[in-house]
């Protein structure tokens, strides 16, 4: 490992300011992700500005009902938080659906989002990738892909967004904010994350140098009604293979709103736009709900050895919506 400065930030403007003095340093949240890169040679950051100890620590509900989380708000505060249980159940789900406990006990709310794809090509140095190094090229697109994303990628690269929790809040529209030494800024989380294209390095419309200072989630009344199904390939603790969040209000058997998001199929949690127009004025049935998920996944273009994802996200998203349409008619 590379040896490195280390800085505990006492504020906000003075963590954007060390950033901004050194544009090869990196925030350090919990470094569930960071070390590890650091330590596999991925990231060699000179100076890691510590922000844990600023006061983005809550949870807070606005004046429109809307509900801010602090980006160092831990993974197991935001699951446990009474707002987050009653409002967006999915979201807890989601999170405890990621990592171990004590993962989650270190892991941030900002890191979370910022977390980069477990793709073993990546996270190999002596290999090439065109996501670390631009222009080395994409291996998995004939290797090892059975992971790999199945919307939305490029011959650059077929990775996928490893977070659980970027999926269920892409499906309530949560809005990233975030400072530099220019401002404030902010994006939606549909748009926070850029399409892979030629450039799936660039992964962020974060400036250089931003910190994400907290995420908003507008006040949804559909979202009491959601859930969190992921599928992955061990009981333990692990990425999804393929995951899905929910809501769905019904009214006289007919769905009058929908919100639905993919995981693990791109280079970014997925909103189903397309699946959601499909579902809202149709009747709850499973036959609508399959023509809702067959319409998000006609774009798909899986590689030779990760098919079966369209199968298994049609059946998760038809297994889920069915639930949910079952449970709002009781």
């Amino acid at each position: 490992m590379r040896e490195f400065d280390y800085r505990r930030a006492d504020d906000v403007t003075g963590a954007v300011a060390l950033l901004d003095a050194d544009p090869d340093a990196r925030y350090l949240g919990g470094g569930t992700n960071l070390v590890d890169l650091m330590k596999n040679g991925v990231e060699a950051p000179a100076r890691l500005v510590d922000v844990r100890s600023l006061p983005l620590d809550r949870i807070e509900t606005g004046d429109d009902g809307s509900v801010r989380v602090g980006a160092t708000v831990t993974n197991s505060d935001l699951a446990a938080h009474p707002l987050i249980r009653d409002r967006y159940p999915a979201l807890t789900q989601a999170v405890l659906a990621g990592a171990s406990g004590q993962l989650r006990n270190m892991a941030t709310v900002g890191g979370n989002l910022l977390q980069r794809t477990r793709c073993g090509y990546f996270t190999d140095i002596t290999r090439p990738c065109n996501k670390r190094e631009p222009g080395s090229g994409c291996p998995a697109v004939e290797g090892e892909h059975h992971n790999h994303a199945v919307l939305g990628a490029s011959g650059h690269c077929v990775a996928v967004h490893p977070s659980d929790m970027g999926v269920a809040l892409t499906a309530f529209d949560a809005v990233v904010s975030w400072r530099t030494a220019e401002g404030a800024g902010e994006a939606p989380l549909t748009d926070f994350y850029l399409p892979v294209g030629d450039t799936p390095h660039r992964e962020t419309v974060l400036p250089p140098g931003a910190l994400i200072t907290h995420v908003t989630l507008p006040p949804a009344r559909v979202a009491a009604r959601s859930r969190y199904r992921k599928v992955r390939e061990r009981a333990s603790y692990a990425f999804a293979i393929g995951s899905v969040a929910a809501a769905l209000e019904v009214d006289d058997g007919v769905v009058r709103d929908a919100r639905l998001a993919l995981g693990a199929v791109a280079s970014r949690p997925w909103r189903a736009r397309l699946a959601e127009r499909v579902l809202v004025g149709a009747p709850a049935t499973a036959e609508y709900f399959t023509a809702a998920a067959d319409a998000e996944l006609a774009a798909a273009r899986p590689l030779p050895h990760n098919g079966y994802k369209v199968t298994l996200l049609r059946n998760l998203v038809v297994a889920v919506l069915t639930e949910l349409a079952e449970e709002t008619s009781r």
